[in-house]
């Protein structure tokens, strides 16, 4: 944030305002204040990516799992989590924008590691050759003792991605790169079978990069007034989180409890479904917003608004319906993204999995980009005006915001075909429950024929 400050602050190393009506008619960034500015985000970027997913983690690990109070309040955690993010996030849009709009942007602004998995990996690799035992108690495994005495579990041998079995075949070395304990291969499994999730977690996170890239844009071409006061086109965003605070509340303290009589599911309904409604309606979000712009796109036409680019007479406020739908979306997908990977990581690979959840958004963002300036590039070609223009009104966001609704039906088929593949993997407590009952069936048995050895 320093860095970002000082990007904006020094004359040097922030470029010169420019107040043409054409922007290419504007001087350059140099490469200095390109690097600086792009530097500070950069580092941002990687500073958050090391601390949001531990953080989260940090907190749900508070919870006792063996303790039923506390794993109940447990299911409610991430929802109460993303909600105080929101709140933040809500601040920033109302409070920090009006700030940088009016007062100025200096006053505005004034990983875990993948060796566990790397280790598995290598060691089924380097073992390609080698036969699985038709047995797979003689893959190696730690004994029960010592998983009991650091507080974890044994995860039996599954037959899915076999391959990676190997890593725990028996050939006489001991080098972690060569041998791999079953539940260690186990874990590592776990973590692969979340990725075609994280994979179809990409779209809806390239959609919600609209919020402050082309929804805003979308609002500096409307009317902003409300009697003198002018509303600073970003602070739409707050209405995402606004929607989105009010969802995660009516959905932990109405939806659940309701649904859960139904279920019988302690969480009303799976993470699985609720992200699937979160997908559902980024589709409805984006066939509105197609359908809004088209609806304003006709409205410079009428008032021949086209060419000049001038404002509209349209409320901003029409706007209103894609903005709410983003936060109701948000309740659903982000809130059960981030409990999903948290909860279906291994114990010894929480943060990697919540950063999942980071790198989602962070993918996201760069798809944004891509497909911005790809779909921009091709509706251009052979003389076409394009799709992305500078001047929205002689733009076509109607087309663009329909492809991404298609895009988003597209992977919500590509979400329902992953799911039907997925096994949840059990409940820590229940794990534990029955680890516990295998080391006393073992230690009745060893007490067992102590003493018959005392009797002969």
């Amino acid at each position: 944030m320093s860095l970002l400050t000082l990007s904006v602050s020094i004359p040097g190393l922030k470029p010169p305002p420019c107040h043409q009506a054409n922007i290419d008619d504007c001087k350059k960034a140099s490469t200095l204040q390109l690097a600086m500015f792009f530097g500070a985000l950069y580092t941002l970027a990687i500073g958050t990516g090391g601390t949001k997913p531990n953080i989260s983690t940090i907190g749900a690990d508070q919870f006792d799992d063996f303790h039923p109070k506390e794993k109940a309040s447990k299911l409610s955690f991430f929802n109460w989590w993303m909600f105080s993010i929101f709140f933040g996030t809500l601040f920033a849009n109302t409070v920090l924008v009006y700030i940088q709009d009016n007062v100025g942007w200096t006053l505005g602004y004034g990983l875990p590691t993948l060796g566990l998995m790397a280790m598995v990996i290598v060691a089924a690799a380097r073992k390609w050759k080698v036969p699985l035992p038709s047995d797979p108690k003689e893959l190696h495994e730690l004994d029960l003792e010592e998983y009991a005495r650091n507080g974890k579990f044994m995860i039996g041998s599954t037959p899915t991605l076999r391959f990676l079995n190997k890593a725990a075949v028996k050939t006489g070395s001991t080098d972690p790169w060569m041998l791999s304990a079953v539940t260690q291969v186990e874990e590592t499994k776990q973590m692969l079978r979340m990725i075609p999730i994280l994979i179809a977690t990409f779209v809806p996170s390239t959609m919600i990069a609209q919020i402050n890239t082309l929804f805003i844009k979308q609002g500096t071409t409307l009317d902003r007034h409300i009697g003198n006061f002018k509303i600073p086109p970003a602070s739409l965003a707050g209405f995402v989180t606004i929607s989105m605070l009010v969802c995660v509340v009516l959905y932990d303290r109405f939806f659940v409890p309701v649904i859960r009589k139904w279920t019988n599911n302690p969480r009303g309904i799976t993470l699985l479904q609720r992200m699937g409604i979160g997908l559902v309606l980024h589709f409805i979000i984006m066939a509105v917003a197609s359908l809004t712009e088209r609806y304003r796109l006709n409205v410079a036409k009428q008032h021949g608004l086209v060419e000049n680019g001038g404002q509209l007479p349209l409320t901003i406020f029409i706007l209103l319906p894609q903005f709410l739908l983003m936060g109701t979306a948000d309740a659903f997908l982000e809130v059960a993204k981030l409990e999903f990977f948290y909860d279906q990581a291994p114990e010894s690979m929480k943060s990697l999995g919540t950063s999942y959840s980071s790198t989602s958004l962070g993918i996201g963002n760069f798809l944004s980009s891509f497909l911005l300036s790809t779909v921009s590039d091709i509706t251009q070609r052979d003389g076409h005006e394009g799709w992305i223009l500078n001047n929205l009104n002689k733009s076509h966001l109607d087309y663009y915001y329909a492809f991404f609704a298609v895009l988003n039906f597209l992977n919500f088929i590509f979400f329902m075909a992953m799911i039907r593949f997925y096994v949840y993997k059990a409940e820590v407590s229940e794990s534990m429950h029955v680890l516990t009952e295998e080391l006393k069936v073992m230690r009745l048995k060893a007490s067992n024929q102590e003493a018959a050895k005392g009797i002969a």
